[in-house]
């Protein structure tokens, strides 16, 4: 049989990841037989631990396993917040005659893409590559070296027989088309990506900016918000990145085309109206109908993204949903020790989205008279919008014709449903919750940490400084060796797997922030040697951009090199803008010049790739238009600092303290006695000025 036969093979892959709920009673058989997962440490494998399925961890022992029997290797790669994941399991993984076959013919690897997201980077291109399409539950079939095949997405039980027999039979009966097939794909894998000379002394304007805009432009969606096609994913950095633009450049369409997003997404099915937070996706294009998992990555983003807009825009509902969003983050995912957990499941009691709907008659009962109101505000109608006569909750009554129907004015109006969703928060918290992933990832604590700063700076709350400063410490001592090394996980007081690019780039990101909001030099000089570690441990030379794993890491079959910014900016995007910030408090040519060959890297595609390239364009924004950084000393500064903090001032960095510290920029600025303010620019700075405002008239004049 061909291979060009073998990719035809029906699947139903989905771009998609649900959550999955373990709580189904494990029959007395099954609690009984147990696999190599079962002293895995991620909640993800654990969940696996007892199926037939003979699974190993991905490690020495199975790889060299599957060499020495000669046996091709199923690399079946999920997270514990994957509903089809967990359908897969229900369907295949969970049946005898299934796992037999597996177990006969196969060496079956499970792999947490949270925890290694190298592996999944390398079968999940497999996988696109091979069938056009990817997403979790991932499954790659490779050969016995672990070079793919086949692979794709979900598939039911009698897909999954046919996948793997018919893969079997390919590898078998045609070894030669399987090795070409393997060699081919890899080489499709691995990174080919070239400095030229031509783009290595690229010049940045705002035209190009303007570039990128009309490049964007048609992508988004201006009446519903996000960007056009069937569902939807926030991602928070590509409006950032347009709030940015249009702070340097007014256009209007850019804060339209935001503003509409957040708006949308605040009002919809995809924000927990009762208790905060965001699901990861909607299925819908108007972002009512949620797949309902919640990671921590996407409510830290998002919340940095409305604390960004509340600070620009002063539109009160931004405040709220960032303040909400924080509150559910403090109830429900993080540790006493001060790190956060990764995600909650969409499923309870086995049935997805059943913790978070509601019927009308419950809320009738609930809440008596006043329940008219709610129904109205959350559209919970007898024509239902969810399975087994629930409703999601969402907006979509204008408030104003609210305020009229009910003869209040906005501000009661909000006070009410505060009152009514605190009574729905309650009754809800009897229900049976779904799970938490409680294990800790670096990158998204690192995230989590940035939307606390945030939120600190512009609300100007301590209790949000204190939460960062306590999860900046866990890092620093429980995530980070004393050579500078970091881990990508803990759990069980325990930290664990070498940190990978991302883990280093946001958290660098991250105590730069905490510097820049207390100007605590040991963050910012603690995240300097963390640069030196990446670019030492990390750097290629012949790209100029950095691999995804570390020198020191067991090797795969290809190292790759992450560029693409997706819902979550990619490692080189930001470690580019790290070396950039870096360079310009330190003074070091170096980093800054590392940071622009990086950008003209990938300026072709960031000038086109309109999201996928968002975080690239706010560096681009950086060259085009140098960064002010305004350095404060002296005894006053703290409350000059807070005296910035309400503004936004995306292209703004801030330094400073009581003295001159080892930080270069502050150097021959203090004025004994007087707390001096300066605006430099490209090492230059104005004359030193006292008072905010002169600061600012500074800034404006640019």
């Amino acid at each position: 049989m061909s291979f060009r036969y073998l990719i035809i093979i029906l699947s139903i892959s989905l771009f998609v990841s649900c959550v999955q709920n373990k709580e189904a009673t494990l029959s007395e058989t099954q609690s009984q037989q147990t696999n190599h997962l079962i002293n895995e440490n991620s909640p993800y494998l654990l969940q696996h631990a007892h199926n037939p399925v003979n699974w190993y961890p991905w490690g020495v022992k199975a790889l060299n396993k599957a060499k020495k029997e000669n046996k091709p290797i199923i690399i079946s790669i999920g997270y514990s917040a994957c509903h089809w994941c967990h359908i897969m399991e229900q369907e295949s993984f969970e049946k005898q005659e299934v796992a037999q076959f597996m177990n006969t013919n196969f060496i079956a690897i499970k792999v947490d893409r949270e925890e290694r997201p190298d592996i999944d980077k390398i079968y999940l291109e497999a996988v696109q590559l091979i069938s056009g399409n990817g997403g979790w539950p991932l499954n790659c079939i490779a050969l016995p070296d672990g070079r793919p095949v086949y692979g794709g997405t979900y598939f039911t039980t009698d897909q999954w027989l046919k996948v793997l027999q018919e893969t079997l039979d390919f590898i078998n009966q045609h070894p030669d088309k399987a090795e070409n097939q393997a060699q081919s794909l890899l080489k499709k894998i691995q990174p080919t990506i070239t400095i030229t000379s031509k783009t290595k002394n690229s010049v940045y304007s705002t035209e190009d900016l303007n570039t990128v805009f009309d490049n964007w432009k048609n992508d988004l969606d201006f009446i519903h918000g996000g960007y056009r096609g069937g569902a939807k994913f926030p991602m928070p950095i590509g409006y950032q990145y347009l709030l940015n633009y249009h702070y340097l450049t007014k256009n209007q369409d850019a804060l339209k085309a935001t503003e509409t997003t957040l708006n949308k997404l605040a009002n919809g099915g995809i924000y927990d109206q009762i208790g905060g937070g965001f699901s990861r996706y909607a299925t819908d294009q108007l972002w009512r109908i949620p797949h309902f998992e919640k990671m921590l990555y996407d409510n830290a983003q998002l919340v940095s993204l409305y604390t960004q807009a509340y600070q620009h825009t002063q539109n009160e509902n931004y405040k709220i949903t960032a303040e909400e969003t924080l509150r559910f983050i403090k109830r429900k995912l993080t540790s006493p020790e001060g790190n956060f957990y990764s995600s909650i499941n969409a499923d309870s009691e086995s049935e997805e989205g059943k913790y978070y709907t509601w019927t009308q008659q419950e809320i009738i009962q609930l809440l008596g008279n006043d329940a008219p109101l709610l129904i109205d505000y959350y559209n919970i109608k007898p024509k239902v919008n969810w399975t087994n006569n629930k409703n999601i909750l969402y907006q979509s009554i204008d408030t104003k014709k609210m305020q009229q129907k009910y003869n209040i004015d906005l501000p009661n109006l909000r006070q009410k449903i505060k009152v009514l969703n605190a009574k729905l928060l309650k009754e809800r918290q009897k229900r049976v919750p779904p799970s938490i992933d409680n294990k800790t990832i670096t990158t998204w604590n690192a995230l989590m940490l940035i939307a606390y700063i945030d939120a600190y700076t512009v609300f100007d709350k301590k209790e949000y400084l204190d939460t960062a400063l306590k999860n900046a410490h866990f890092i620093n001592t429980k995530l980070s060796t004393s050579n500078n090394r970091l881990y990508r996980n803990y759990k069980n007081n325990k930290a664990s797997i070498n940190g990978f690019l991302d883990d280093y780039a946001f958290t660098i990101k991250a105590f730069i922030a905490v510097y820049q909001a207390t100007f605590d030099e040991q963050w910012l000089l603690k995240a300097k040697q963390l640069a030196d570690y990446t670019i030492q441990h990390f750097y290629d030379t012949s790209t100029g951009l950095f691999f995804y794993t570390s020198d020191i890491d067991n090797k795969l079959i290809t190292r790759t090199i992450e560029i693409t910014d997706d819902v979550i900016p990619s490692s080189n995007s930001e470690m580019a803008k790290n070396l950039y910030l870096l360079g310009s408090y330190f003074y070091n040519e170096q980093y800054i010049s590392k940071s622009k060959t990086m950008l003209n890297n990938v300026k072709g595609k960031a000038l086109k790739g309109g999201v996928y390239y968002a975080n690239w364009d706010i560096l681009m924004s950086w060259f085009a238009k140098p960064p002010h950084l305004i350095v404060i000393i002296g005894d006053d500064f703290e409350k000059k600092q807070n005296e910035f903090n309400p503004i936004y001032l995306p292209n703004t960095l801030f330094a400073g303290g009581k003295i001159e510290g080892k930080i270069p920029i502050l150097e021959g600025k203090l004025v004994e006695g007087q707390t001096t303010i300066y605006v430099c620019q490209d090492k230059t700075c104005k004359r030193p000025v006292t008072t905010t405002n002169e600061a600012l008239k500074q800034i404006k004049q640019d």
